[in-house]
């Protein structure tokens, strides 16, 4: 026993020794420092020159300690995170393809306008239909008491100005709904049969819709939007149709280059109901289905990240598929309705879009008809845009 116990004091020593000079740490060493926290020290065979300065420093040791942990989390993918990065619309009539969260205000001033009634795509059918019971034939036939339009003068033509509050809301990236609130003001011009109306003013037809991008990215998108008309204006005071109408189309924006893009539309304008056509047992109604397409190439003159000038040139135009307008004369026998199947109305608009920072742009512009039938000679439009 006496042996055994001086054979142990003898080889406890070297067995020490032995351990101080092993580079590895044992496995309760190992497990120690995996416990460790913020801020506590590694055993003392873990430490090297550098993890010696962190632990001196307990905030830099955190600070060490949550960047790796930060590099060792999965990253997420950008397009699960965000939208694709894209600067916003530069065109002023083409409908915007691109997702975003955005309001708009803007105000259109249209002159010389002869057919407002053409189709019941601006306003309701002429209240002259009402009263034409008094009339000789072929006219006492064309009488609907349920014409719903102003009236019962005829204007030869008629200026007009809307106000336009809009609101766009993207919850996702690649989806977003819309509604638009028009304010009309009107001014009939040159009456030449029945008893002049008078100016009016007031709420229009409200819009609202969605979008959804079937392909969206840095450089392009490609839309669908659905918008509905809702006969929300007094149409006895030419502020509106007076029924309902559903829009669908197809929107694209195309990034040409760091300056150059370009902007189209295709959209199918087709009204849920409408007035009875002329005559009134006509199988056509007076509201007809409409096309309208666009193109808009824009150019970034001014190309900086606080301000950027974007001149465009846009052909809008549109074909009228069917339906009825009321063609002024200089007497009441002269007024008749025309059928207006296959006209086509194609407009030029020529503008510039001024963008502030990210979030604010300002677009000012001129159109033009080109053809002989139109909606107005001659608009001039401002709108503003704020971005979010």
């Amino acid at each position: 026993m006496t042996r055994a116990a001086l054979v142990l004091m003898i080889l406890f020593p070297a067995v020490m020794s032995a351990q101080e000079k092993d580079p590895q740490p044992t496995k309760d060493q190992a497990a120690a420092n995996s416990r460790l926290q913020p801020g506590d020290a590694p055993a003392k065979e873990d430490v090297s020159p550098a993890v010696a300065e962190n632990t001196a420093n307990p905030v830099m040791n955190w600070n060490v300690n949550a960047q790796t942990a930060q590099r060792s989390k999965p990253s997420k993918s950008v397009k699960d995170i965000k939208r694709p990065t894209i600067e916003g619309s530069m065109v002023g009539y083409v409908d915007n393809a691109i997702i975003g969260s955005q309001i708009r205000i803007r105000f259109d001033a249209a002159f010389n306008d002869q057919f407002p009634d053409r189709a019941e795509f601006f306003y309701a059918k002429c209240g002259c239909y009402r009263v034409l019971g008094t009339t000789p034939p072929p006219l006492s036939s064309a009488v609907d008491p349920n014409a719903p339009g102003p009236g019962p003068g005829v204007p030869t033509t008629l200026n007009y100005q809307q106000l336009y509050l809009q609101a766009e809301y993207a919850p996702i990236s690649r989806f977003s709904v819309f509604t638009m609130v028009p304010v009309r003001w009107l001014q009939p011009q040159g009456f030449k049969a029945f008893t002049p109306f008078p100016n009016e003013s007031g709420l229009s037809d409200v819009q609202a819709g969605f979008k959804f991008a079937a392909l969206a990215s840095s450089s392009h998108y490609l839309t669908f939007q659905l918008r509905a008309y809702f006969p929300s204006g007094d149409s006895r005071k030419g502020l509106g149709t007076n029924h309902y109408s559903i829009e669908p189309s197809l929107l694209y924006y195309q990034r040409l280059s760091s300056r150059w893009a370009v902007e189209g539309q295709l959209t199918y304008w087709h009204p849920i109901g409408g007035s009875a056509g002329v005559p009134v047992g006509n199988s056509e109604g007076y509201a007809g289905d409409i096309v309208n397409y666009g193109i808009g190439p824009s150019y970034r003159l001014i190309n900086r990240e606080s301000f950027r000038l974007s001149p465009v040139v846009e052909l809008v135009g549109w074909k009228v598929l069917g339906g009825f307008e009321t063609n002024p004369g200089p007497t009441t026998i002269d007024m008749g309705a025309s059928e207006v199947g296959n006209i086509n109305i194609v407009n030029l608009k020529i503008g510039a879009r001024a963008a502030f920072g990210r979030h604010n742009s300002i677009y000012a512009g001129y159109g033009r008809a080109l053809t002989s039938d139109d909606w107005y000679k001659d608009l001039f439009r401002m709108e503003y845009r704020y971005s979010f």
